[in-house]
């Protein structure tokens, strides 16, 4: 997860529903694709499992966000 999101994609995600829309699914897709390697390539110990809970949550809202840019483009 090298390619960080520049500001300049973050000010065109605050006036363009649909790039926001694409941001958001890329950025969620990574966010899992990392949290799947960390369940496969990782110790198991209390940090991982802090780590991996930290991960699953902001998915969560990833997506939460996603549906809502779907169902009112002006969301988000």
């Amino acid at each position: 997860m090298s390619d960080l999101i520049t500001d300049d994609e973050l000010a065109r995600a605050r006036h363009d529903p649909a790039f926001r829309q694409q941001l958001l699914a890329q950025n969620l897709g990574r966010l899992l694709e990392a949290l799947k390697k960390m369940r496969r390539d990782s110790d198991q110990n209390p940090d991982t499992a802090r780590q991996m809970r930290e991960g699953v949550d902001l998915a969560v809202k990833l997506a939460e966000r996603l549906q809502s840019v779907a169902l009112s483009p002006h969301a988000a």
